[in-house]
């Protein structure tokens, strides 16, 4: 096998396919890593059958038993999915509030190639111009802020060293070259390079709720400002940059209506309509000549001699090692695995761990988002199973004017999720239960759910449940932070990821604050005459009963980039300070996590980078 590269990406998701798509277009030899599967959709296999299973649909197979010793939680059962890892394999550990140890599987998006995007709902926002400078914003904010006494947002938050202007280019280039769908209209966020969505879906008609209540809280917040239909990656048309093509009716003529089945956003998708990162941008350069790509591989450490990366040592698929070298590593494996590699990496070799260690920043910071949200059940059924994820969005939360008038430090997006309990399997699935390690759990547990109970549970549930969610930026904390653990160690003999994190004061502030107008957003659409409609509840994260380890699979900072050395760990390009040659490239590099989804803010990220590397391969 070929064993150098112009460039060397470890992980295919979000941060490393932008940056192999650009350069292999380019020209460029690279080489891609994944340490799971590569599954191709319908009309990559002979004989049109896909790799996908569907067992993502339940996120099941057999009951599992944690039996990974030293935790807290040892014992517990828990179920997987084909992508997702096994726990008693390879465990993310978190401190619980009574300082034991627990494992959990939060913090692994999907172990495959295409990463998080194979699996993830699809929501594509982004970010507004205001959370690229949270810094200067509360310098200079007129109201003071609620719930952070100690001055910490105006201490620990940083701008990032670009602005809004200067990544929109690249937001336009993502959602053009992923293939994104919805509007523009109504978005507090300029579109100066236009506007490259494809047109939206017709929207499910509970959506109708959604609309009318974002549109009253506009109103009620005094901005009028009106929602819009969220960007999903989900192509609506065929996509010339990917050479995906639309279904087809019975006639030949375009059938994009089909991929409204509530499984193309939330699982696996096999008709390659979802745009994960593989159909979009790593299967349409598969074919080149510098491309290739190595599924099922665990890349185990990198090596550096005078601060440039010289080997990167992998297991192949047979467990046999093996090293391969580049010009440029790129490390984009999701930001506790990217972290935890650096980590690993510096533990075996000196000059790595001195250049990666020249501050005491790699793995602190780590964030997540604040979210939350509200749930009701509306007037009438509907057939939710013909939905996307999420049909209406609105930015009245995220203004300059909102956060002074609310005492917030940041602004949040907020979007109905459509397709939330679609079948009745996911509504017995998700009762009750805290995180996926606990899923099944409040349904077995609830024990009037047997007889009429269940049928009444069903009757009331089943077709007429909307949600609305928000996300929000947390507060950086230094001690929200991303080590190796002392005792606990993978399959391989290595120390896994140990998270340790709280929520700030200002951070349960903000979800409150956010929950109720997610609430307000129900209360105003199901009632249009008395604009007080019933809901069943509104919280947010820190609620749970295990909410340090929620993360909402935004796994973001922990390397974040900046202007000065002594601060980062990463330059503006996403260098490592002391590297000539090494990137990270995935969510770890955020200094702050954004009032929306991170996912296409990580790939307008990764199509800058690739600009800059074109300059030096």
């Amino acid at each position: 096998m070929r064993d150098s590269f112009d460039v060397v990406v470890i992980g295919s998701g979000a941060g490393g396919a932008p940056i192999a798509n650009r350069l292999v277009r380019q020209g460029k030899s690279v080489l891609v890593f994944d340490k799971g599967p590569l599954l191709r959709p319908d009309y990559e296999v002979p004989g049109r059958r896909s790799d996908y299973r569907r067992d993502e649909l339940f996120s099941s197979g057999a009951e599992k038993i944690l039996r990974v010793p030293g935790l807290a939680n040892a014992g517990v059962s828990y179920y997987s999915s084909h992508v997702e890892p096994d726990i008693n394999d390879e465990p993310h550990v978190y401190r619980g509030p009574d300082n034991r140890d627990y494992g959990t599987i939060e913090g692994y998006t999907a172990q495959v190639v295409g990463g998080g995007t194979q699996l993830y709902g699809g929501v594509s926002l982004r970010f507004t111009p205001t959370d690229l400078r949270l810094k200067s914003f509360n310098e200079q904010r007129r109201s003071p802020l609620k719930d952070d006494p100690a001055g910490d947002v105006k201490r620990e938050a940083r701008d990032w060293p670009y602005d809004y202007a200067t990544l929109e280019p690249y937001y336009a280039m993502a959602e053009e070259l992923v293939g994104i769908c919805g509007t523009n209209d109504n978005q507090q966020k300029p579109f100066t390079s236009g506007n490259r969505y494809q047109p939206p879906l017709q929207p499910n008609p509970i959506s109708a709720y959604a609309n009318d209540g974002m549109a009253e809280l506009g109103r009620r917040l005094g901005s009028n400002i009106e929602p819009y239909r969220t960007p999903l990656a989900v192509i609506t048309r065929d996509h010339a940059p990917s050479g995906r093509k639309i279904p087809r009716d019975a006639a030949g003529n375009p059938d994009p209506e089909s991929a409204k089945t509530s499984y193309v956003n939330r699982y696996g998708d096999p008709l390659g309509l979802k745009s994960n990162t593989w159909v979009s941008l790593l299967g349409p350069v598969a074919r080149e000549a510098g491309f290739e790509i190595r599924p099922n591989c665990v890349v185990t450490h990198l090596s550096s001699q005078n601060g440039r990366v010289t080997q990167v040592h992998y297991l192949d698929p047979g467990g046999i090692a093996r090293t391969v070298s580049g010009r440029i590593v790129v490390v984009a494996c999701s930001a506790i695995e990217s972290v935890r590699l650096l980590k690993l990496s510096a533990a075996q070799d000196d000059d790595f761990d001195r250049r990666i260690n020249q501050n005491p920043l790699l793995g602190r910071y780590f964030l997540t988002h604040c979210f939350g949200g509200a749930r009701a059940l509306m007037p009438g059924r509907f057939d939710k199973s013909k939905a996307l994820d999420a049909d209406w969005a609105t930015d009245c939360c995220a203004t300059d004017e909102f956060l002074e008038a609310n005492n917030l430090w940041a602004g949040a997006a907020i979007y109905n999720n459509t397709s939330d309990q679609a079948l009745p399997l996911s509504l017995f699935r998700t009762h009750g239960s805290q995180d996926l390690d606990t899923l099944w759990n409040g349904f077995m547990s609830d024990v009037g759910m047997r007889a009429d109970g269940f049928i009444k549970f069903l009757d009331d549930e089943f077709g007429r449940g909307l949600s609305i969610s928000f996300m929000a930026n947390q507060v950086p904390q230094f001690d929200n932070r991303i080590e190796l653990h002392p005792t606990v160690k993978d399959k391989w003999g290595r120390p896994v990821a140990y998270v340790i994190k709280t929520w700030h004061p200002h951070d349960r502030y903000l979800m409150d604050t956010m929950a109720r107008q997610c609430g307000n957003v129900l209360r105003y659409g199901g009632d249009p005459v008395g604009r007080n409609y019933p809901i069943q509840g509104q919280g947010a994260i820190y609620m749970a009963e295990n909410a340090l380890a929620r993360m909402a699979n935004h796994i973001l900072g922990g390397a974040r980039f900046g202007t000065d050395p002594k601060d980062s760990v990463l330059d503006p390009q996403n260098r490592a300070w002391e590297f000539d040659n090494l990137y990270v490239t995935d969510g770890a590099f955020m200094p702050t996590s954004g009032g929306a989804n991170p996912t296409l803010t990580i790939q307008a990220n990764a199509f800058r980078v690739a600009d800059h590397l074109l300059t030096r391969v």
